[in-house]
Parts: structure tokens; C-alpha cells; sequence
């Protein structure tokens, strides 16, 4: 890509460009930034933008902007536009989680993401089981059902559906805003198993009585046993993705 600086250029009409189109770029720079195939310290432009994907200075402007406000990349005058260095990235922002899981690098990502899950969810499952509402206990006995049936019928996008929702009424119903901002990334986590045919056609049985488990203790309101059957729900993932 050009390095030319980015400053003092006059803005191109994009003439209404489409959302996809922005998305289409956005996606293919993040990969390329997530993947270290753009390192940190690499220089872009926005006209070195524009000409690589053929788009308009206005969406390869938001484009950028994007990847700024997720501390990516920055921008400083007569310099241009800067990839970070890796330790200043959000990387709890579901966008990188999911940029991160399409690299190269995704073994390692999912390794990293499995040890958050294991350090959280059973904390949070109970916190749920303390401060959840009523209507918050039945649902999560009602999805922990549907895992059951949708998982036991081979039916992997409805389960996913229901497996999502699961486990961010978790991080939602625990009481601890900070659990409950971790919802997007354990969505990312979740589908991107899904999409690259890591998750069983059937859910083991085990898995599915783990989950009944969870629900069954944060109904009842036993911290102890909603704790100790997340953990067990984590360890079956770690171990069926080979993670040690």
C-alpha cells in the first residue's frame, strides 16, 4: 500500500456507498491486521486504500476509522495511518475475535478465549445463581431444554442459536457488568467453532446434561453445583478442541 501521508487530501463522494461494501473492506483490512499480515508498525494511507480495494475515499476513511476506535491502527500527521502494537488492541471487541478465529492464529486465539471463559463463566453461572430473576432461572431452564432437543436432533444452527443465548443470559443475569460486556466475544467464540466444523454433528450427552446442570442450580439457587457444572461444561470444551 502507499505510504503517502493521509492529511490535507480533499474527501471523495462516494456517491452512497452500501453498507456491505464498507463491511466487505473492513473485514479484509481487520484479517489482514489480526493475521500479521499487516505487523505492527505497518503504514497505510487512505489513498493506498481506495486503489487496493477500489472503493472511495469516504468508506476507506470510515474504514479506518473503524480499526481506530479499536485501537488497531493510528493515525498521526506526515506519518499516515499506524498498525499498533498488539497490546494495545481491544481484543475483547467481538470484531477481533472474530478476525482473530479467521487467522492463522486462530489455535492460539481459542486457547486464550477458552482460559477467559473457564476464569469466567463459572463465577458467573454463580452469580446467577444468587441474583438472577425469576423469569431469568426459567429461561435458562427453558434454553438449557431446547439445547437438548435441538442438539440431540443434529439441528447445529438452532443449537448454536440457543447455545449463544445460553450463555449470555449467564453473563447478563450474574450481576456483574463486566462479565455481562464479555456477551459479544462468547457469541464470536461460539459461532466461529460452529463455522469451521469444530463443533460435533450431535453434542455429546454429556455436554447437554452439563448445561441441564447449570440451569437446574441457578433455579434452585445453588451457587456451588451452578459453578462446579460450568466448569464442567469448559473442561468438555477444552478437551474436545485439544487445549492444554
Amino acid at each position: 500500500m502507499s505510504t503517502a501521508t493521509v492529511d490535507g487530501a480533499d474527501e471523495a463522494h462516494d456517491g452512497g456507498a452500501s453498507p456491505a461494501m464498507h463491511e466487505r473492506v473492513l473485514e479484509a483490512v481487520g484479517v489482514a491486521i489480526a493475521s500479521g499480515e499487516l505487523p505492527p508498525g505497518s503504514r497505510l494511507t487512505l489513498e493506498g486504500i481506495q486503489q487496493d480495494y477500489g472503493i472511495s475515499r469516504t468508506v476507506a476513511r470510515d474504514t479506518m476509522k473503524v480499526l481506530e476506535s479499536m485501537n488497531l491502527v493510528y493515525s498521526r500527521r506526515r506519518v499516515g495511518i499506524v498498525v499498533q502494537e498488539r497490546r494495545l488492541w481491544n481484543v475483547f471487541d467481538p470484531k477481533l475475535v472474530r478476525w482473530r478465529l479467521a487467522s492463522d492464529r486462530r489455535e492460539i486465539q481459542y486457547s486464550s478465549l477458552t482460559e477467559l471463559r473457564i476464569a469466567v463463566e463459572p463465577i458467573a453461572a454463580a452469580g446467577a445463581a444468587r441474583r438472577a430473576s425469576a423469569a431469568e432461572r426459567s429461561q435458562l431452564v427453558a434454553l438449557a431444554a431446547d439445547l437438548r432437543r435441538l442438539g440431540e436432533a443434529g439441528d447445529l444452527q438452532g443449537f448454536l442459536a440457543a447455545d449463544i443465548a445460553f450463555h449470555q443470559l449467564l453473563l447478563r443475569s450474574c450481576g456483574n457488568e463486566m462479565f455481562q460486556a464479555l456477551e459479544g466475544m462468547v457469541a464470536e467464540v461460539l459461532t466461529s467453532r460452529t463455522r469451521q466444523g469444530l463443533m460435533p454433528f450431535k453434542p455429546r450427552s454429556e455436554a447437554l446434561q452439563a448445561h441441564e446442570d447449570v440451569a437446574a442450580a441457578v433455579a434452585s439457587g445453588d451457587t456451588a453445583v451452578a459453578e462446579q457444572a460450568m466448569h464442567h461444561i469448559l473442561d468438555e470444551v477444552r478437551n474436545a478442541m485439544g487445549l492444554h
